[in-house]
């Protein structure tokens, strides 16, 4: 796409975001559930993708490609928080915030939940507009076709287990480190991250490099935003025996268990 389509097409991707944020935003304040946003994160940049497939000037294989794998990935990811939120209420974050600010968080909430995200998603989808276009597919979508497969079905399989071993109340207290998590702290964010490199390498494949911070970013919000840090910070505190985890399991990148010194 040239510089002027490419430019529209970002602001009309902004512009629905934002609207559909706007509307989940609304949706959350009757429910007092802030969580909503997280659940409206992948299909929201599904949504873009696809926006981005009907903009496109020349229709192309590798465009609708990297929109059907991230359908795919949107998809399974919101019917997951779904099934993990049944029952449990708000996610004790947004509790957080919503102390914190008390009586202003329904308006707050859209600008530091809501809105925010939506900005986020933006940025994300950088590489779905990049790889609009009419050329034939090649190795760099090969690549990109098989890191996201290994970060879709790492992300699944370690989401699986996790949820299987909080559902049985034998575990309460207890710390996974068992299947994928064995070898990682985070397998689920390690496959999250590598499936976005995956579909950076769709924008590679169009010659659009800058997109590169799409991955990056995501890779940084996965390690020290949302992701990593702030579970570790919680976990560490009312779970004595995660410390031992730690010292002997990688934090991100899946490799053997380390050996304790004896």
């Amino acid at each position: 796409m040239d510089i002027s389509a490419s430019a529209g097409a970002l602001a009309q991707a902004l512009a629905v975001l934002l609207a559909l944020q706007t509307v989940v935003w609304l949706a959350s304040l009757p429910a007092r559930d802030a969580g909503l946003a997280d659940v409206f994160w992948g299909p929201g940049i599904a949504v873009v993708a696809w926006l981005y497939v009907a903009l496109a000037p020349e229709a192309g294989v590798r465009g609708v490609v990297a929109a059907s794998c991230v359908t795919v990935w949107a998809a399974r990811l919101a019917l997951h928080l779904l099934w993990r939120a049944r029952g449990r209420g708000e996610d004790p974050r947004y509790g957080a915030m919503r102390a914190r600010h008390g009586r202003r968080f329904w308006w707050v909430s859209a600008f530091t939940v809501f809105w925010l995200q939506g900005g986020i998603q933006w940025v994300i989808a950088f590489p779905l507009l990049a790889a609009q276009g009419p050329d034939p597919l090649g190795w760099w979508d090969v690549t990109g076709l098989a890191c996201f497969g290994a970060g879709f079905l790492c992300e699944t399989i370690a989401d699986w287990q996790l949820t299987r071993f909080r559902d049985d109340a034998a575990n309460r207290g207890r710390v996974l480190d068992s299947g994928l998590w064995r070898y990682s702290r985070h397998p689920n964010y390690f496959g999250d991250a590598l499936l976005w490199w995956g579909v950076f390498c769709f924008a590679a494949a169009a010659g659009e490099w800058w997109t590169v911070v799409s991955p990056a970013l995501m890779t940084f919000l996965l390690l020290r935003v949302s992701g990593v840090t702030l579970l570790e910070r919680s976990l560490t505190a009312s779970r004595p025996a995660y410390r031992d985890y730690v010292a002997r399991t990688s934090a991100f990148v899946p490799l053997p268990p380390r050996r304790r010194p004896a």
